[in-house]
Protein backbone atom coordinates (compact mmCIF):
# COMPACT_ATOMS: atom_id res chain seq x y z
CA UNK A 1 0.00 0.00 0.00
CA UNK A 2 1.54 3.33 -1.04
CA UNK A 3 1.77 6.30 1.32
CA UNK A 4 0.64 9.82 0.40
CA UNK A 5 2.31 12.61 2.47
CA UNK A 6 -0.67 14.89 1.77
CA UNK A 7 -2.76 12.71 4.11
CA UNK A 8 -0.77 13.96 7.12
CA UNK A 9 -2.03 16.77 9.36
CA UNK A 10 0.19 19.84 8.92
CA UNK A 11 0.10 23.06 10.95
CA UNK A 12 -0.97 26.44 9.53
CA UNK A 13 2.50 26.83 7.98
CA UNK A 14 2.27 23.47 6.23
CA UNK A 15 4.71 21.82 8.64
CA UNK A 16 4.72 18.68 10.76
CA UNK A 17 7.16 17.90 13.60
CA UNK A 18 9.51 14.97 13.07
CA UNK A 19 11.40 13.33 15.92
CA UNK A 20 14.61 11.48 15.02
CA UNK A 21 15.34 8.33 17.04
CA UNK A 22 18.49 6.22 16.82
CA UNK A 23 17.78 2.70 15.53
CA UNK A 24 20.73 1.24 17.46
CA UNK A 25 19.86 2.33 21.01
CA UNK A 26 16.50 4.12 20.90
CA UNK A 27 17.96 7.50 21.89
CA UNK A 28 15.87 10.51 20.89
CA UNK A 29 18.31 12.67 18.94
CA UNK A 30 16.43 15.71 17.69
CA UNK A 31 13.19 17.27 16.50
CA UNK A 32 12.83 19.27 13.31
CA UNK A 33 10.10 20.23 10.88
CA UNK A 34 9.05 18.73 7.56
CA UNK A 35 6.59 19.79 4.91
CA UNK A 36 4.90 17.36 2.52
CA UNK A 37 7.72 17.65 -0.01
CA UNK A 38 10.39 16.98 2.66
CA UNK A 39 8.47 13.86 3.71
CA UNK A 40 8.32 12.70 0.09
CA UNK A 41 12.04 13.41 -0.46
CA UNK A 42 12.95 11.55 2.73
CA UNK A 43 10.95 8.50 1.66
CA UNK A 44 12.37 8.56 -1.86
CA UNK A 45 16.06 9.11 -1.03
CA UNK A 46 16.16 7.47 2.44
CA UNK A 47 18.25 10.52 3.54
CA UNK A 48 16.31 12.52 6.13
CA UNK A 49 15.27 15.87 4.68
CA UNK A 50 13.81 18.60 6.86
CA UNK A 51 12.38 22.05 6.15
CA UNK A 52 14.45 24.87 7.61
CA UNK A 53 12.07 27.54 8.89
CA UNK A 54 14.85 30.14 9.21
CA UNK A 55 16.35 29.57 5.74
CA UNK A 56 13.02 28.68 4.13
CA UNK A 57 14.66 25.81 2.28
CA UNK A 58 15.19 22.06 2.39
CA UNK A 59 17.87 20.78 4.73
CA UNK A 60 19.25 17.31 4.07
CA UNK A 61 20.72 16.28 7.41
CA UNK A 62 24.48 15.88 7.08
CA UNK A 63 24.78 17.42 3.61
CA UNK A 64 27.33 19.98 4.82
CA UNK A 65 28.38 18.56 8.22
CA UNK A 66 28.76 14.90 7.27
CA UNK A 67 26.52 14.03 10.25
CA UNK A 68 24.12 12.01 8.12
CA UNK A 69 20.75 10.55 9.02
CA UNK A 70 19.83 7.50 6.96
CA UNK A 71 16.16 6.58 7.22
CA UNK A 72 15.37 3.08 8.48
CA UNK A 73 11.63 3.58 9.11
CA UNK A 74 9.21 6.52 9.12
CA UNK A 75 6.30 6.21 11.54
CA UNK A 76 3.14 8.29 11.74
CA UNK A 77 1.43 8.90 15.10
CA UNK A 78 -2.24 8.10 15.73
CA UNK A 79 -3.41 11.68 15.03
CA UNK A 80 -1.27 11.87 11.87
CA UNK A 81 0.22 15.17 13.12
CA UNK A 82 3.69 14.01 14.19
CA UNK A 83 6.35 11.79 12.63
CA UNK A 84 8.98 9.54 14.14
CA UNK A 85 12.01 8.92 11.94
CA UNK A 86 13.92 5.82 12.98
CA UNK A 87 17.37 6.62 11.70
CA UNK A 88 20.96 5.47 11.50
CA UNK A 89 22.94 8.48 12.69
CA UNK A 90 26.51 9.17 11.56
CA UNK A 91 28.23 11.63 13.90
CA UNK A 92 26.46 14.21 16.03
CA UNK A 93 22.76 14.94 15.52
CA UNK A 94 22.91 18.39 17.15
CA UNK A 95 24.52 21.48 15.61
CA UNK A 96 26.36 21.91 18.95
CA UNK A 97 28.30 18.72 18.10
CA UNK A 98 26.46 16.67 20.70
CA UNK A 99 24.98 13.28 19.98
CA UNK A 100 21.49 14.57 20.85
CA UNK A 101 19.85 17.98 20.82
CA UNK A 102 18.37 17.00 24.18
CA UNK A 103 21.63 17.58 26.07
CA UNK A 104 20.31 19.57 29.03
CA UNK A 105 19.22 17.34 31.88
CA UNK A 106 17.08 18.88 34.63
CA UNK A 107 16.73 16.82 37.81
CA UNK A 108 15.43 18.19 41.10
CA UNK A 109 15.65 21.74 39.71
CA UNK A 110 19.33 21.40 38.79
CA UNK A 111 20.55 21.33 35.21
CA UNK A 112 23.47 19.38 33.85
CA UNK A 113 24.84 19.64 30.33
CA UNK A 114 26.07 16.61 28.42
CA UNK A 115 29.50 17.00 26.83
CA UNK A 116 29.95 17.50 23.07
CA UNK A 117 31.17 14.52 21.06
CA UNK A 118 34.90 14.21 20.62
CA UNK A 119 36.27 14.27 17.09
Amino acid sequence: MSFDPSTLVYDANGLIPCIAQDVENGDVLMMAWMNAEAVAKTLKTRRVTYWSRSRKSFWIKGETSGHIQDLVDLRVDCDRDCLLAIIRQTGAACHTNRRSCFYTSVIDGEKELMKPMED
